[in-house]
């Protein structure tokens, strides 16, 4: 019960310091520049009440229990000594963590409202989660290999220039947005986590060099698969 007061005291204190600078400038513009209506500068003063509890209650659930089963999986995972079943797990859960995203859901309904009956809402949030998922896995497979990240983060960096040289205008910067928002709240805890119970349990790998690295890889799949989206037939 004590542990759960200095996790809460703790992470109160950071979501203060986080929120506290944009509620000032917000005030500053409000009483110097913009002079919005009462009724909206209060409902903000409202909403930013309501997101710094939301905030430290999700940090708080990461923290407390989406860490810690991370590394755990991660690290039983390769005690069933099957390839097969480390990437079906990276798979499922790079998709399940990346469709639940809230930076996800964002952009995916501005999408949609930027483009009446033009993109889907979930056609944009399920291609992003399948896109990860993919590279999620791949990246699993190379910390068990022991591939070199930095050859694996060019060749999929050069397919995403080849793809942006060919896919219509309008998704190149759709996709770039989209590898950007897969590194959110939920998805980045779950994912590096994994990766650092993985690589702890295997001989002569570092949590440092091996366990992380995944999610940047794994967002690239998020701009492939809108790039490619985008190039096929409507």
């Amino acid at each position: 019960m004590m542990n759960m007061f200095f996790l809460l005291r703790e992470k109160l204190v950071e979501v203060l310091k986080a929120v506290t600078p944009l509620v000032l400038v917000a005030c500053v513009l409000q009483f110097t520049l913009v002079q919005a209506p009462l009724a909206l500068f209060l409902q903000f003063l409202a909403g930013s009440m309501l997101a710094v509890v939301g905030m430290v209650l999700l940090f708080m659930g990461i923290d407390f229990g989406i860490l810690p089963m991370g590394k755990f999986v991660g690290a039983e995972l390769p005690k069933k000594n099957s390839l097969t079943l480390i990437i079906a797990v990276a798979f499922a859960l790079g998709f399940a963590t990346t469709v639940a995203e809230p930076d996800v859901l964002v952009l995916a309904g501005q999408v949609e409202a930027a483009s009446p009956g033009g993109i889907s809402r979930q056609a944009i949030i399920y291609v992003i989660g399948i896109g990860l998922a993919i590279l999620a896995a791949i990246a699993m497979v190379r910390i068990i290999g022991g591939w070199s990240m930095r050859y694996m983060l060019a060749a999929a960096y050069l397919i995403v220039l080849v793809l942006s040289l060919f896919a219509p205008t309008e998704f190149v910067p759709l996709a770039f947005d989209a590898g950007s928002v897969t590194t959110g709240v939920l998805s980045a805890p779950v994912m590096i986590a994994l990766a650092i119970g993985l690589s702890s349990v295997l001989a002569g790998r570092s949590a440092v060099s091996d366990g992380f690295g995944l999610l940047g890889f794994a967002s690239v799949g998020a701009i492939i698969a809108i790039l490619i989206m985008g190039m096929l037939p409507s």
